[in-house]
């Protein structure tokens, strides 16, 4: 029974995440973006301090060690940002020389229309990069299955609740997939669609880690608080050093408002659906 819901709930927070982010980038919800980034960040902080860190701590695992590996954790991803930052710095580098070396050949061509049309696609079907998102992604979202692991294997409450955590968190992620790679792949709508297949099926990986955590945290049943402190630690990290820096912008009374009223939601959602799981 605790797989079922393992395989569920990945399936839920990493297909889910696509779509619904597939809805806010080229939908008629694109105009709810921000707000979508201030509800992510209630939910995961909700979720960090409100459920993980307390079942971690209810556990036999001494105070002192769970704070240190909470600290490592929060460490081992800002290193881990920090990479994937340099790598994509260093992809963007090349693309920029490339877009620069096309634009002079684009200049010395300009009395030849018919091929800048030409020289369009063929930059668009070259543009790097698509093929390094998904692999990254798909690395990110194996990660989440295991977290998602982790909490169903300490509670099927705390499950439901990281697996929507980890939906409204990886949303805003796959919205910049989703839009690097429709721009590799030009702008029609078919290119739009495969962007969304492509990205569903990296989001789809999530069910993979999340059997491998399963069978992982089965065997290492004494480490689960330790697991469930790694978790908080991710969903901190992001809310800190990701989502919040964006809301952190000179706005209106009533835009800083409606961030608030977002931010309390994300919290208010995650606070329903833990009372409802333990409904049941």
């Amino acid at each position: 029974m605790t797989l079922v819901a393992i395989i569920i709930g990945t399936l839920a927070a990493g297909i889910g995440s696509v779509w619904l982010a597939a809805a806010l980038s080229f939908g008629i919800l694109a105009r709810y973006t921000q707000h979508m980034l201030s509800l992510a960040a209630g939910a995961l902080l909700a979720t960090a301090f409100m459920h993980l860190l307390p079942e971690a701590f209810e556990s036999q695992a001494g105070a002192k060690d769970l704070f240190m590996t909470l600290l490592i954790g929060l460490v081992f991803f800002f290193l881990l940002d920090k990479a994937e930052l340099w790598h994509h710095g260093h992809e963007h580098h090349h693309h920029d020389q490339d877009h620069g070396n096309g634009q002079a050949a684009h200049d010395e061509q300009a009395d030849a229309p018919s091929h800048d049309h030409q020289q369009g696609h063929a930059h668009a079907a070259h543009k790097p990069g698509s093929w390094a998102v998904l692999a990254g992604d798909s690395v990110h979202c194996f990660g989440d299955g295991m977290l998602i692991a982790s909490a169903f294997m300490a509670d099927m409450r705390l499950g439901a609740i990281a697996a929507l955590a980890v939906l409204v968190h990886e949303v805003p992620h796959h919205m910049g997939d989703l839009m690097v790679l429709r721009g590799s792949e030009g702008s029609g709508s078919s290119n739009r669609r495969m962007a969304i297949v492509k990205v569903s099926m990296a989001g789809a990986v999530t069910a993979i880690g999340g059997v491998l955590g399963f069978w992982l945290v089965e065997q290492l049943r004494d480490w689960l608080p330790y697991f469930l402190v790694m978790a908080s630690s991710s969903f901190i990290y992001v809310a800190l050093a990701d989502l919040i820096p964006q809301l952190q912008k000179r706005l209106s009374a009533r835009e800083t408002a409606a961030q608030i009223a977002w931010l309390g939601v994300g919290i208010g959602l995650v606070t329903l659906i833990s009372g409802l799981a333990h409904g049941y």
